[in-house]
Parts: C-alpha cells; sequence; structure tokens
C-alpha cells in the first residue's frame, strides 16, 4: 500500500480533474465541511461516501483503499496482514470504529471488493446508529464477536458463522454488537 493518505489521494484525483471541493460536493452530496475533513484531517468515512466519491471521480472504490494495479492474481496471507496495510474509519476527534483490511488489493479491474474487517463498539452506544445507502450489494460473514446489522426496518443481530447479504441501496447500518471487538469478512458488489 502507499503511504499516501486517503484524504491525499481523494485530493490528487479531485484536483487532476480541476474539481473544487464544491463541484465534488454537487456530484456527491456530501458536504464541503466533510470533503475538507476527508482531505485535510485524515478522517476516514464509512464505504458509502468514500464509493460516492470514487463514483464521482470515475474510479473504482479500490482506487482509494489501495494503489497496486500490477497483476491479476490476488492471494492475501492473514500472516502478512498488519496494522499498517489497514484503512481506519474515524471521525473527527473520535477513535477509529473499523479498520479495514483490503483483500483484494493488487487485482486489476475488480467488480467486488472484499474486506476483512474490524469492528469496535461506538464510543457513544446511546447515539442514533447512522444509515447509509449506496448502489451495490453487501455480503457479510461473521467471525468472532457479535455483529448488528440494521437493513431498512430490520434489525439483526449475527454471531460467528452468520451471515448477511442484501441490497446496499437500502438504507443500512453495520456495527459492533455486545463485544470488544467483532471480526466480519465482506465483500461488496459496486456496479461500474
Amino acid at each position: 500500500m502507499s503511504d499516501k493518505k486517503l484524504g491525499d489521494r481523494i485530493r490528487t484525483y479531485r484536483e487532476g480533474q480541476e474539481l473544487s471541493r464544491e463541484e465534488l460536493s454537487r456530484r456527491t452530496g456530501l458536504s464541503v465541511d466533510f470533503l475538507t475533513a476527508l482531505e485535510e484531517e485524515d478522517v476516514t468515512p464509512s464505504i458509502g461516501p468514500l464509493l460516492k466519491i470514487a463514483l464521482a471521480l470515475g474510479q473504482r472504490l479500490g482506487t482509494f483503499m489501495d494503489d497496486a494495479v500490477d497483476g491479476d492474481l490476488c492471494v492475501t496471507c492473514q500472516a502478512d496482514r498488519n496494522e499498517d496495510d489497514a484503512i481506519l474509519r474515524k471521525a473527527r476527534g473520535k477513535r477509529a470504529a473499523f479498520r479495514y483490511h483490503s483483500l483484494g488489493r493488487g487485482k486489476t479491474d475488480r467488480h467486488m471488493e472484499p474486506f476483512f474487517i474490524e469492528v469496535y463498539p461506538d464510543e457513544d452506544a446511546a447515539a442514533e446508529k447512522p444509515l447509509s445507502s449506496h448502489e451495490g450489494e453487501e455480503f457479510i460473514v461473521v467471525v468472532s464477536g457479535e455483529l448488528e446489522v440494521i437493513v431498512g426496518n430490520e434489525r439483526h443481530v449475527l454471531a460467528p458463522g452468520d451471515s448477511i447479504y442484501y441490497n446496499s441501496v437500502v438504507p443500512h447500518y453495520v456495527g459492533c454488537g455486545n463485544a470488544q471487538r467483532t471480526d466480519i469478512y465482506a465483500v461488496l458488489y459496486i456496479p461500474q
């Protein structure tokens, strides 16, 4: 993975297309303040906003998750996975709630985005659970812990070995249930 941070990558693509933050905001529906924080404060969004940015810039989601595009075979060994290869989702002033490990890094022209994700409890468990939506589908398998998933009006609590598959255009939330940490495998299909 490149040493370049996510915000730097987004800024590079945005400026390469001679887009202002205001124009990217119009294309994505995300606020200028959010885009500024993303580029300047190393804030990492959830997959939904990141997908909107990727689509608005004409890029695949993986463009912002990794840089390697040489070769078409992709093998990811658990022993090689470390904290340095993770993308953390965090909000301003909060600790990371998700640690994404890309399992598709290096696979060119991919149509799915596979991840191993460490999910941590939200700092403010009493807060309203924010729903997000984006084009595509998601498939999740719980490895350990407990996962809370809300899709539309349905709430599910998943245990190790359980899985869920849903259309991600339906507003949804994925978070750590009543565990100190939940590990999942997630595959996102994003139509191009």
